[in-house]
């Protein structure tokens, strides 16, 4: 407030020296005292009148109260000329604490200018209370503090002045203090308290007291203030525990931070004095401070480790209670802790005896294995009962409740189960109950109870012919279930012969791996296959065994070329054959038969025409092997032709062989002419050559045997005249066509003349010898001899093969064996054709029916045959 003033009053002083400086005008002050605090509206004096100043001529020269800026506490009535209060005014707002106040401001007049000082004194009013600064005074005496300590306090404040400031202080009743004040200046006194006798904390740790401040000013005001005395605490006192034992019970197991009790102790005291600390005593063992914490500010007691009742039952901790004080005084108190059992522990096998193999045909009851249970709980939850989880060839047997036995309970098979886990789990009687396992592994240790057994029922191995020795044929296994030696296996090849020879010229065996071996180089014309006894056998104790048969099979090679059976080279190196000149088109003129001795595809052949006099005149057929004629001879073509047919095999590479046929063509009376080597070989006289050879030599020698004494008979019994001549051979009594050549229906391989088809459909011509019957009936024995001992063949053009008359001779194609009988009974054959020529003409024989269809197989039987047709 009074640096306001000063600067109000500054800006006065400056004005006015501005309006001294602009005008000559003359400076009147006026001064007014009066009390603070008057409303808003009270009259202060009239300012016109004092100045000398007409009211009527205020607003005219704009008359005004100049406060520079300042808030405006007073304002004058124009209309009056009154000075009047515009805001209360508080003159300790004012001017704080001075005892004395004015308000300087300028009245301001125009017209002509003029300024005048005007000075408000401000009376002071008892308008304030004394006031202390805190409602409440706090005050802190230690407890045993000797009585006429004293202490200050705090003085009242009142803001108005003189004697309306504070004058005097007042303090309530109290057996422990007084009050006594200081004079500090003329109005102002400075309160003391004053310790009457010492403090007790623990009796009276606070005492509550009252300062009244009194002013001077009429009506008396006064101010209050609480006073809180505080007695420090002083360490006189020691601590005590509520309870000098505790006793507590707690289940073993307990988790770690787990409370378990309290200790308290009190000290009459406070702060640090009464402040107590929690230790363990020094007669605390280490296994107790392992096991519980203690926190030493709470007195609690908590679980820090593990709680076994298998270890320690019982616990004694002593716990010492200590203040904070200078002098720190003690107490102890005793803590027992009783630690009660549970089910915590699980069954203890351990292996007293242990057998880590056993034979597979060990006896029922063989132990293999003794334990003991052992549970280290008390005795009601330490019972307990074992048993084994699966199903296995093994038992238990109890003895003492604590000691059992693993024993063998059924037949052990090795090849089935070579080892055994056997879990023993045993269980306790607690709540809730707790087992333990051991698993016992035991291997069952092999015995050989097992024969080698094939990998297959049968071996079949397939060698190719012309093999090179040694070369491997193919392998046999086998395989024991048995272990070590009682499952390696040895290989061998049984001792039977084989085609009349021991096996080991065939092949060998290699006794480890059981690979065979070839020991000879393989043809498979001569052999196709051979069986050899392979056994097998372990190397244990008694050795077993088992055998199998292999069936080894020669794989044909291409290694034989065709062989030409029919035609054969009769004189020279060429078969020679006849043809009528009046064949037509599709003429069977000769059929080549050749044998392959391979198999399969290298035994399939086919026939091709290499190098024929004219092409256009002969074809073969390329299966059948079937010469026929394209066209009609004519009469420029040549008496002679040669043809040459190839035989080719369908093997890799092709093997090929060839026949050279000198083929003559005569006139039609020659025609007759029997050609039967023209027939090939077809159908089941393919084979077996020389057996049917066999068979027709010995046929034809028993019939011409026979003739011989027919004749003889006859001629003895009619003599050798003849009355009346023979129907000779005549060309009109046969057939214009060879018996075995003429029109055959052609294979459909051959390439033939458009004009052949006219002839080609025709399925079966037969050719046909007629007889006529000369003077007598005994012409038919002749006909017997023509029929049954020439052994004709009858040939189904339908399907190309020859059937054998009545005597079931089977003609097959010429052999070395043929050649040898027309060698031996050349001469014969050459008597008895003289001598059927000569009955021909006396008339006593005739010449029997032949027919020939398409095909025709066998050996050449074509000389015979001439040679009988010449005896007609």
């Amino acid at each position: 407030m009074a640096d306001w003033l000063n600067s109000y009053l500054s800006q006065l002083a400056l004005l006015y020296l501005i309006f001294m400086c602009v005008s000559d005008s003359l400076c009147i002050n006026v001064r007014y005292s009066i009390p603070e605090e008057l409303e808003v509206g009270a009259f202060v004096g009239n300012i016109a009148t004092d100045l000398g100043l007409d009211v009527k001529q205020l607003p005219g020269r704009r008359f005004r109260i100049a406060t520079g800026g300042k808030k405006e506490y007073l304002d004058v009535n124009l209309s009056t000329g009154a000075l009047v209060i515009k805001e209360k005014m508080d003159k300790e707002q004012l001017c704080e604490h001075g005892l004395s106040c004015a308000l300087i401001f300028e009245a301001v007049i125009e017209k002509p200018l003029k300024l005048y000082r005007v000075e408000i004194e401000i009376l002071d009013i008892n308008d304030n209370a004394p006031v202390f600064k805190t409602s409440e005074l706090n005050i802190e005496i230690p407890e045993l503090l000797p009585a006429g300590t004293s202490f200050l306090l705090q003085r009242a404040i009142d803001p108005d002045a003189g004697t309306n400031s504070v004058r005097s202080y007042q303090l309530s009743s109290s057996e422990y203090f007084t009050l006594k004040t200081q004079p500090e200046s003329e109005y102002n006194y400075v309160p003391e308290l004053v310790l009457e006798r010492p403090l007790d904390r623990e009796q009276q740790p606070a005492h509550q007291l009252t300062l009244t401040a009194f002013d001077g000013g009429n009506p008396e005001k006064c101010g209050t203030t609480h006073i809180k005395i505080t007695v420090l605490d002083v360490n006189d006192n020691a601590p005590s525990c509520e309870q000098n034992i505790y006793q507590i019970t707690t289940a073993e197991n307990t988790p770690p931070n787990t409370f378990i009790v309290k200790v308290t102790a009190i000290d009459m005291d406070e702060d640090l004095n009464g402040e107590i600390i929690y230790t363990f005593s020094d007669q605390t063992p280490n296994n107790v401070r392992d096991v519980f914490s203690l926190d030493s500010t709470t007195g609690e007691i908590r679980v820090a480790g593990i709680l076994d009742f298998e270890e320690v039952e019982n616990y004694q901790i002593s716990v010492q209670a200590k203040d904070r004080g200078t002098r720190a005084l003690s107490a102890y108190c005793k803590v027992l802790i009783k630690v009660t059992d549970v089910n915590d522990n699980c069954p203890e096998i351990m292996i007293t005896t242990e057998s880590h193999t056993i034979p597979e045909d060990a006896a029922e009851d063989t132990a293999v294995a003794l334990f003991q249970v052992t549970d280290p709980d008390s005795d009601e939850k330490a019972s307990s009962y074992c048993r084994i989880t699966s199903e296995i060839p093994f038992r238990l047997n109890s003895y003492l409740n604590k000691y059992y036995t693993v024993v063998t309970n059924g037949e052990l098979d090795r090849e089935k189960s070579p080892e055994y886990n056997i879990t023993i789990i045993c269980t306790d009687t607690g709540s809730p109950p707790l087992a333990a396992n051991k698993t016992i592994r035991i291997q069952v240790t092999d015995i050989n109870d097992n024969a080698p057994r094939f990998t297959q029922p049968s071996f079949t191995m397939y060698v190719t012919e012309n093999n090179v020795i040694g070369a491997s044929v193919g392998a046999v296994s086998a395989f024991d279930p048995d272990f070590n030696q009682n499952a390696e296996l040895s290989y061998s090849i049984f001792n039977n012969l084989v085609h009349g020879l021991p096996p080991i010229t065939f092949v060998s065996i290699n006794a480890t791996t059981g690979e065979m071996f070839a020991q000879r180089s393989f043809d498979f014309e001569q052999l196709k296959n051979i069986e050899v006894h392979v056994q097998v056998k372990d190397l244990g104790s008694p050795p077993l065994s088992n055998n199998i048969t292999v069936t080894i099979i020669t794989v044909d090679q291409n290694d034989n070329a065709p062989v030409i059976v029919s035609p054969l080279p009769f004189k020279g190196p060429a078969a020679e054959d006849t043809m009528p000149r009046s064949a037509e088109p599709g003429y069977l003129v000769a059929k080549v038969t050749a044998l392959d001795a391979d198999s399969g595809v290298n035994a399939q052949m086919f026939y091709q025409l290499r190098e024929p006099t004219d092409e256009s005149l002969f074809t073969v057929a390329s299966e059948t092997g079937e010469i026929w004629t394209i066209r009609r001879l004519a009469q420029k073509d040549p008496f002679r032709h040669t043809i040459v047919i190839m035989v080719k095999d369908n093997g890799i590479p092709s093997l090929s062989s060839s026949v050279t046929i000198n083929m003559s063509v005569h006139d039609d009376t020659n025609e007759n002419a029997s050609n039967i080597g023209s027939l090939g070989n077809v159908g089941p006289w393919k084979y077996d050559l020389k057996l049917y050879l066999m068979m027709i030599f010995g046929a034809t020698s028993f019939l011409l045997l026979m003739a011989i004494v027919i004749l003889a008979a006859k001629m003895h019994r009619r003599g050798i005249e003849m009355s009346s001549p023979c129907c000779c051979w005549q060309p009109s009594c046969i057939s214009r066509e060879d018996p075995l050549h003429g029109i055959q229906k052609a294979s459909a391989s051959i390439q033939i003349s458009p004009n052949y088809a006219e002839v080609y459909e025709r399925r079966t011509l037969q050719q046909t010898f007629d007889y006529d019957t000369c003077q007598g009936s005994h012409l038919n024995d002749f006909t017997f001899l023509q029929l049954q001992g020439v052994a004709a063949s009858r040939i189904d053009m339908n399907k190309g093969t020859s059937h054998p008359e009545e005597c079931g001779i089977a003609p097959n194609s010429m052999s070395k064996d043929t050649a040898k009988f027309l060698e031996i009974y050349g001469t014969r054959q050459q008597d008895l054709e003289q001598s059927a020529i000569e009955r021909c003409s006396s008339g006593q024989y005739g010449i029997g029916l032949y027919t020939s269809e398409k095909n025709d197989v066998g050996p050449d039987p074509r000389r015979l045959v001439e040679i009988h047709s010449r005896a007609f």
